[in-house]
């Protein structure tokens, strides 16, 4: 089956209101009809994502705009936290949840990721769901079975039509922020496992239609040996997705 691919730029806690229009019409000005082969998600602090949106909606590229977090209710009494509602009013399509950041600075455990999936879920909103392993976990040799048991409990209780409303993106936390990366042959080894744990949970057809996305370190530089892989449709990008150029690279290599 042919999977659109996706390239989501995480931009966790970076660019000022200012900034972000800055970058995100820098990203739009590289846009061509050929990036339409490729999902698009522009992934800003909350803060700037009704910039953000401004700016893509003038331009009508096409580039969608998704919130780095979320609560599951839909309003009440918590401090510092954003809904659904609050995002869709501001133009988010996507919504990632579960990053390896969230779970391990603020507790996010794996019932609060799969609230919020299925909040999102419920409401018409498209979820990139995160999940992965640290080094000791790769070192102990636990690393499919850990990163499949996220998936388990992220996507419980959803339906076909829900599930099919998920990406999953797979972060080798080892390879976040370090410089190091994992090789294609492991990130394909982990979408293949992840692929079939969707299968055994849901079925063999939203198993095959759902897209799976490398999250580690994904630059220019390696983004065509990771992209070959058969079981890895694009990439969550978090460094290269502060530079327009870098970016649209990224974009551009989904879209051969």
């Amino acid at each position: 089956m042919a999977r659109k691919p996706i390239i989501a730029g995480n931009w966790k806690m970076n660019m000022t209101p200012a900034e972000s229009v800055v970058l995100s019409q820098g990203v739009s000005n590289h846009y061509d009809r050929k990036w339409d082969k490729v999902d698009v998600v522009l992934c800003p602090p909350s803060i700037d994502l009704r910039s953000v949106f401004t700016v893509l909606d003038f331009d009508k590229s096409n580039i969608e705009v998704g919130a780095q977090n979320v609560h599951w209710e839909a309003s009440g009494a918590y401090t510092g936290e954003i809904s659904i509602p609050m995002l869709k009013d501001v133009g988010c399509t996507w919504c990632i949840v579960g990053h390896s950041e969230r779970r391990e600075m603020f507790g996010e455990t794996d019932a609060m990721v799969n609230k919020k999936v299925r909040a999102l879920v419920e409401s018409g909103m498209k979820a990139i769901v995160c999940v992965g392993e640290s080094l000791a976990v790769r070192d102990a040799g636990d690393a499919e079975g850990f990163v499949c048991d996220q998936v388990r409990a992220a996507l419980a209780g959803l339906s076909d039509d829900e599930a099919a409303q998920c990406t999953i993106a797979y972060e080798p936390i080892w390879a976040i922020g370090t410089g190091r990366t994992a090789t294609p042959e492991q990130a394909e080894a982990m979408a293949a496992a992840i692929r079939a744990t969707v299968q055994e949970l849901i079925g063999e057809q939203t198993a095959q239609g759902m897209r799976i996305l490398y999250g580690g370190s994904m630059k220019p530089a390696n983004a065509e040996a990771f992209l070959a892989c058969e079981n890895v449709d694009g990439g969550l990008i978090g460094g290269a997705a502060l530079k327009a150029d870098d970016f649209a690279a990224l974009v551009a290599a989904a879209s051969k």
